[in-house]
C-alpha cells in the first residue's frame, strides 16, 4: 500500500455505530383538539344563526302552535306509531320480494345464446316499462284499478296491490344494479368456469352471482334507504300507514303536528341505515385500495 494511502487510513476515523434513534415527539394537543374545537364551533355558528333566523320570524309562534305543539305530538303518537309499524312491515315484504325478483331479471338478461333471446328482450321491455312510470302513478293504477275489475281469484286488497306496483318498479332499477354487478365480473371467469364443464346456469350461480352481489351491496343499500321512504306512497290509496294515520289526526284538529311526528319516525328508521349503507362503502372502498395495493 503506498504511503499515502496508509496516512489516509491512519487519520481517518473509525466507523461510528447506528445513529441514534429520533426523539419521541410529545403529546401535541393543537393537532388533536384544535380541529375539532374549530368543527364544532362552525356547527354552533351556522346553525346558531339559522335557529336565530327562523325563531326571530314575527310569524313563528303561529308555525310553532301549528307544527311544533308538544301536546298534539304526543296526542298523536300512539296512531302514528301503529301506522308506521305498517310501514315497516310493508317495506321488509316489498324489499324481500323484490330482492328475488330483480335478481330473476337479471339474470334472464344476463343469459347467453340465441335459445335466450326472447327472454332477454322481453326483461329488457319490462325494464324500459317500470323503470319510465313514476312510482306514484303506478302505485295508484294498480291499487285503485285492478280491485275495482273484481277478478275472480284475485285479492281486492288496495294494501297488496300498492305493495305489487312498488314490487315491479323497484325491480326494475335494483335487475340494473343486479346486471351492472355481473358484467364487472372479469370474463375470465367465465372462461375458467367453463373451461372446469359448468353449464351456463352454473356458471351464474357457482362464480359470478357471488362476486357480483359483492360488487352491488353498497349500491343495493340506497336502494333500501330509498325503499323504506317510498312506501309512504301507499297512503294515496287509504292504506293506514304513517303519513295516514298523521293526515287524519290533521283533519281532525287542523293541527300539522301529527306530520311532523311521522316525519321523525322516518328519520329514525332511515338514519341509521343511511350511516349504515355509508360504513359499507368505506369498507368496500377500503377493501378494494388494499387488493389494489
Amino acid at each position: 500500500m503506498p504511503p499515502e494511502t496508509r496516512a489516509a487510513s491512519a487519520i481517518r476515523p473509525a466507523p461510528e455505530g447506528p445513529p441514534p434513534p429520533p426523539r419521541a415527539r410529545g403529546f401535541d394537543w393543537r393537532a388533536a383538539f384544535v380541529p375539532g374545537l374549530i368543527s364544532s364551533a362552525s356547527i354552533i355558528v351556522v346553525f346558531g344563526a339559522l335557529g336565530w333566523v327562523i325563531t326571530s320570524a314575527e310569524q313563528w309562534p303561529r308555525i310553532r302552535a301549528q307544527f311544533f305543539s308538544p301536546e298534539h305530538m304526543l296526542a298523536a303518537l300512539p296512531a302514528v306509531a301503529r301506522g308506521f309499524l305498517t310501514n315497516l312491515q310493508v317495506w321488509l315484504l316489498v324489499l324481500l320480494a323484490i330482492a328475488i325478483w330483480a335478481l330473476v331479471l337479471a339474470v334472464l338478461r344476463s343469459l347467453r345464446g340465441p335459445i335466450f333471446a326472447p327472454f332477454r328482450l322481453m326483461v329488457v321491455l319490462y325494464i324500459d316499462l317500470f323503470r319510465g312510470l313514476p312510482v306514484l302513478l303506478l302505485v295508484i293504477l294498480f291499487g285503485f284499478g285492478i280491485p275495482a275489475l273484481n277478478l275472480p281469484g284475485l285479492p281486492r286488497s288496495g294494501l297488496f296491490w300498492g305493495s305489487v306496483a312498488m314490487v315491479l318498479s323497484y325491480s326494475a332499477y335494483v335487475s340494473e344494479i343486479y346486471r351492472s354487478g355481473i358484467d364487472a365480473v372479469h370474463e375470465g371467469q367465465r372462461a375458467a368456469a367453463k373451461s372446469l364443464g359448468l353449464s351456463e346456469w352454473q356458471i351464474l350461480i357457482y362464480a359470478i352471482l357471488p362476486q357480483a352481489l359483492r360488487n352491488v351491496l353498497p349500491a343495493l343499500m340506497n336502494i333500501v334507504v330509498a325503499l323504506q321512504k317510498d312506501v309512504a306512497l301507499l297512503s294515496v290509496i287509504g292504506v293506514r300507514d304513517a303519513v295516514r294515520e298523521a293526515q287524519i289526526y290533521t283533519a281532525q284538529t287542523f293541527n300539522y303536528s301529527s306530520l311532523v311526528v311521522a316525519a321523525l319516525l322516518f328519520l329514525l328508521a332511515t338514519i341509521p341505515m343511511a350511516r349504515l349503507a355509508d360504513w359499507i362503502n368505506r369498507r368496500d372502498r377500503a377493501q378494494r385500495l388494499q387488493m389494489a395495493g
